[in-house]
């Protein structure tokens, strides 16, 4: 058995506390549905989402303490982070598979991951974004990153975020209306928050902003596979997630477990972008791959998840993303190619 197996069978012998005495076979947590998400990181800690829906606080601080002494007795487990969340009012669900109930308006959600940081995740997103509204879609781009948000940066946004009627007031620029953290705080602070404050943060962001009607929200996670995913995962039911890597070894290793994250959290992955693959010098001409090539291409046949397309390490990208514009010329045609490969997939 893993840690995984034996995390779950630890859970199974906490009560539900609403179905104490009920006598029947769902009186577990696991079983319930209340605990669930459960990843185990290399390190050794477990990240997992408790419902504490139906529950006063006495009551719901009762069964963290629970859990959270259940998890850390088993061998092998070094630390234990629990996501609090409840449930929110739905909307109508929709004929095909459940929509973002919690976010009435926005017809498609897609995230752009990756497992770690450094990999152009964010300008790949910004950029995906784009080239999905100029395929004609209504498109919103969410920049979850709460401790590094590059958006503002890659959209050439300098502004704070209004709010209007006590909503946030995403930002209309390039054709997507765009919404970060870095347009409400201070950019020479930190932002030092725990988990599930950032996490908080993340959903308020996307439910109690002004999107309006939007085809598709496209949400650029921060690095990793910690609690704003989960978080965003159990809340926001996205439709699908794009792993974004470069073809090197490190960085394969990490697109692996964002892939592993997403499958243990029911997101389907639309596919693996390799970024910064290749690079020919505007001087000689001579082609070159710093970073290695193919290797992303690889690993996804490796999965049995879609390949998406390669992304030159271009100066020009750079220097557009620099100055806040998107990408032009044949970097513009690539991400066009990636955004009519994920709007086939969720259904644009």
């Amino acid at each position: 058995m893993t840690v995984k197996d034996d995390v779950a069978a630890a859970l199974r012998g906490v009560a539900d506390p609403l179905r104490q005495g009920a006598g029947d076979a769902a009186g577990d947590i696991v079983t319930s549905g209340r605990a669930a998400g459960i990843v185990v990181k290399a390190d050794g800690s477990v990240g997992l989402v408790l419902s504490v829906d139906g529950l006063d606080r006495t009551a719901a601080e009762r069964l963290q303490a629970s859990v959270e002494a259940v998890v850390n007795r088993v061998p092998g487990v070094t630390a234990a982070r629990i996501i609090l969340t409840a449930d929110r009012a739905s909307a109508p669900a929709a004929t095909a598979r459940p929509v973002a109930t919690t976010v009435p308006g926005i017809r498609k959600i897609v995230a752009v991951a990756s497992g770690k940081g450094g990999v152009g995740k964010s300008t790949v997103a910004a950029n995906l974004a784009i080239a999905l509204a100029r395929a004609g879609n209504s498109v919103g781009l969410l920049d979850a990153d709460i401790y590094g948000p590059s958006v503002p940066t890659l959209l050439g946004i300098s502004g704070r975020a209004r709010i209007d009627d006590g909503k946030l007031q995403p930002v209309a620029v390039h054709g997507i209306k765009a919404l970060s953290m870095g347009m409400m705080t201070d950019p020479t602070k930190a932002v030092i928050w725990r988990g599930p404050m950032a996490s908080s943060a993340m959903l308020q962001m996307v439910e109690k902003a002004d999107w309006g009607a939007l085809d598709v929200l496209v949400i650029d996670l921060p690095p990793g596979t910690g609690d704003i995913q989960l978080t965003m995962a159990q809340k926001l039911k996205p439709d699908g997630a794009v792993i974004v890597s470069t073809p090197q070894d490190l960085a394969l290793i990490d697109a692996r477990r964002a892939v592993a994250m997403f499958a243990e959290v029911g997101v389907p992955v639309l596919g693996v972008v390799e970024n910064m693959s290749g690079y020919v010098c505007p001087h000689c001409g001579e082609a070159s791959d710093p970073f290695g090539h193919g290797g992303a291409e690889a690993e996804a046949l490796a999965m049995g998840v879609p390949f998406l397309g390669r992304i030159p390490l271009d100066i020009a990208l750079r220097r557009s993303s620099d100055a806040g514009a998107p990408a032009t010329g044949a970097n513009a045609a690539v991400f066009a190619a990636v955004a009519a490969a994920v709007g086939g997939r969720v259904g644009l």
